[in-house]
């Protein structure tokens, strides 16, 4: 039987696998995946992407053909129809979308509100609504709670909560707690991070929070087309519970133990279950260094092509607009705009015209980078000292001559300042990419983050500082070598 379903797999179409940025997520893609190879059906992992918005997007865009969803985050976040509970009820509303829920894994993963234990002994606090009592409390979200309509706005509506909130990210979240910086914050009922510290998960007294049952989330068009890989998928439904979830998530974030590892050796427990290969569940080998070679080179494919755009288009558009001021203000003025948009929004924004990956990363990064390399280059053309200007009208310099031997050997400072400015925000924000899969030296500091992992945060945050001064220092020499020329 597995050799006939392994049998019908195209090794050409690789099932493309995507998680969300958080632990559990990540380590349930990553079970689904090893499940997948281990029959021989090739897989594309497409892990931490940025919040339940651009998984969803990328899957109805046909970026990825499945992730883990929950069914509280479907009926409340995606649809919008929170009387939407049971399965079947939420595949009639997600048929139309050319999406479909498979059966659930076997647990259910709610929102909860978890305090320090000190405190909650302290201050009397049982249930969500005692925190109204106490206003003065620190409470601080992860940022999609904050935002989600089954999230912090209907929790303090529903229980009166007189609070001003903070946001954080949901990993840091418990550190903080744990060392008294906040007084408390969402959690998820399996995480495993709830048995490391010494936290009081809240009771829901007023029964807000919806059942958050975990499922795979597919597109009905994979379904037909990947028959195979659909039916191993299918055999995860009911062997996972609550308390198997928490247990492997605090392998993770207790142990320390590698998503990877978690997955393989929850997969050879279900050997038989499953009714698997005998190779299933293998832990993928990673090496430090080539792994490390990877992500700089994608880090710098990606600032590269978006820079070099940047620079060509901006200074053709500087060098056009600089002498009608009205339309140079314009032109600046609208590229501050798309500065203001946050980082991670844009990159979300690109996914419905662009899909997830390499292009609409490059995308968002060449529009990050006009700003400094326009502002800079209009300002300095069109600053020239008058006087000069005059005096080489008066020599009879066309404007052509002007341009090439006055202006721009004055501008030259000003310009490469703006272009060098880019570069390091490029090189800075190039690392968000790894949210919508585009990968760099952003990947290893999303796991690190999903994972509360300062070791693995620095190994993509140093390499990138070290590439935003390699690139001053690059730019502070072709700016030399090019002011030589116009001696």
């Amino acid at each position: 039987m597995a050799l006939a379903l392994s049998a019908q797999a195209n090794p050409s179409n690789p099932v493309r696998v995507a998680s969300k940025n958080f632990a559990e997520n990540y380590l349930l893609a990553e079970i689904v995946a090893q499940l997948l190879e281990g029959e021989g059906i090739a897989v594309e992992r497409a892990f931490g992407l940025g919040g339940t918005l651009i998984c969803y997007q990328a899957l109805l865009n046909a970026e990825i053909d499945l992730y883990v969803e929950y069914t509280g985050t479907l009926s409340q976040a995606i649809l919008q129809r929170p009387e939407l509970t049971g399965r079947e009820e939420l595949n009639s509303a997600l048929t139309e979308r050319g999406i479909r829920l498979l059966p659930q894994l076997g647990f259910n993963n709610t929102y909860a509100i978890a305090v320090r234990s000190q405190l909650a002994e302290s201050l009397g606090l049982r249930n969500i609504g005692d925190l109204a009592e106490h206003p003065q409390l620190r409470l601080v979200f992860s940022h999609e709670f904050l935002e989600r309509g089954d999230g912090w706005p209907g929790l303090a509506k529903r229980y009166a909560l007189p609070h001003s909130v903070e946001g954080i990210e949901h990993a840091l979240a418990y550190q903080a707690i744990a060392d008294g910086a906040i007084d408390a914050t969402d959690a998820y009922s399996t995480d495993g991070e709830l048995s490391r510290y010494p936290l009081r998960v809240l009771a829901d007294d007023l029964a807000y929070f919806p059942a958050y049952m975990a499922a795979p989330l597919v597109r009905t068009d994979w379904l037909e087309q990947a028959p195979a890989a659909a039916a191993w998928v299918r055999r995860l439904a009911g062997t996972i519970d609550a308390a198997t979830m928490q247990r492997l998530n605090a392998q993770v974030a207790v142990e320390g133990m590698s998503y990877a590892e978690v997955a393989s050796a929850f997969l050879d427990a279900q050997r038989q279950t499953l009714g698997l290969s005998a190779d299933v569940g293998q832990t993928p080998t990673t090496n430090f260094w080539p792994q490390l070679a990877g992500h700089v080179l994608r880090h710098l494919q990606l600032t590269g092509l978006a820079l070099a755009a940047a620079i060509l288009i901006g200074l053709a558009v500087s060098l056009t607009v600089f002498a009608n001021t009205r339309l140079a203000n314009a032109v600046v003025y609208f590229c501050g705009l798309l500065q203001t948009v946050p980082s991670l929004a844009l990159l979300a924004l690109m996914i419905p015209i662009f899909g997830i990956g390499f292009t609409p990363a490059v995308v968002a990064l060449f529009l990050y980078s006009l700003l400094p390399i326009v502002r800079n280059a209009v300002t300095a053309l069109s600053t020239v000292d008058p006087t000069l200007v005059r005096v080489a009208t008066a020599l009879g310099l066309s404007r052509w001559q002007q341009l090439r031997y006055l202006r721009l050997p004055l501008s030259l400072p000003m310009i490469f300042a703006g272009i060098r400015t880019a570069a390091v925000i490029s090189i800075g924000t190039a690392t968000l990419a790894a949210f919508i899969g585009a990968g760099g030296l952003g990947e290893p500091i999303v796991v690190g983050l999903s994972l509360n992992d300062t070791d693995m945060i620095l190994r993509g945050a140093i390499p990138a500082a070290m590439l935003a001064i390699l690139a001053e220092f690059l730019f502070a020499a072709v700016q030399k070598r090019v002011s030589r020329g116009y001696q």
